[in-house]
């Protein structure tokens, strides 16, 4: 048995839990604004709210053409579901009383648009995510975690800002068919087939760029192998190991509001 295979047994018996099926679209609809009332908390609790920025959507279930999305105003941490919108991909609020942030949700739609099997995209302006974007460099392999996202990161130095449909457009073609894009000069995004899954991503994203600024002000970090840290991000790099990685962090954040804290 090779390395990877053993690596994708090894992932396999994680899977206790899948994702849920549904008898309604409005029960898939409810489910999925529950998990991105779950994702803006965990954002929240993470640190990853500044201010008024930071976005993530998700495609309706039955109307995929149509996105939901935290709006404008409400912190990350205090998001309910009948604080989200329901918008279009050209901003008009269909569900929903708040405003929405229409440059980021620019650059939402455009990678929507440009990326059927995506359902989810995550973007918050995090400390770490913003000083290795400065850099204008790719996170490299140097620990198993940061090995997930191997040959999955796009690197985007333009367009800088998207004010038109058109430069959002520029910057999906850019991000290409990975799952993860590090946008220079601005901070990360990541994408999912759900939304737990594009939580994950960006919570990874994160926690690498933070590593990796610490290993570097200390050293010269090595880096694995180009197989090795291939198979791993095959396996670890999975939709639904990704899908599963993320209810960890949200069971964890509903404990705490259960217990009172």
């Amino acid at each position: 048995m090779s390395d990877t295979d053993s690596l994708k047994r090894a992932a396999s018996q994680f899977s206790t839990r899948t994702p849920p099926k549904f008898a309604t679209m409005e029960e898939e609809r409810t489910h999925l604004r529950a998990r991105l009332v779950a994702v803006c908390r965990v954002f929240g609790k993470l640190g990853f709210a500044e201010g008024l920025l930071g976005h993530v959507t998700v495609r309706d279930p039955e109307h995929p053409e149509l996105l939901w999305v935290n709006p404008v105003g409400v912190s990350f941490s205090r998001i309910t579901p009948s604080d989200l919108l329901c918008v279009d991909h050209r901003g008009q609020v269909l569900i929903g009383t708040r405003p929405v942030n229409p440059v980021g949700l620019l650059l939402h739609s455009a990678i929507h648009e440009a990326r059927p099997e995506v359902s989810a995209v995550c973007h918050a302006h995090t400390p770490h995510g913003k000083a290795w974007a400065s850099l204008g460099r790719l996170l490299d392999p140097i620990s198993q975690d940061a090995c997930v996202l191997f040959e999955q990161q796009a690197l985007i130095r333009e367009p800088r800002i998207a004010l038109t449909r058109e430069d959002a457009a520029r910057f999906a073609d850019a991000f290409g068919p990975c799952k993860t894009a590090i946008h220079v000069g601005h901070g990360l995004f990541s994408t999912g087939r759900t939304v737990d899954e594009a939580a994950w991503w960006f919570v990874c994203m994160e926690r690498a760029c933070q590593v990796q600024l610490a290993a570097e002000a200390a050293g010269r970090p090595e880096i694995w192998p180009p197989e090795a840290a291939r198979g791993l991000a095959r396996t670890l790099g999975s939709p639904d190991f990704g899908w599963l990685s993320f209810q960890i962090l949200s069971d964890e954040l509903e404990k705490s509001h259960s217990d009172g804290i």
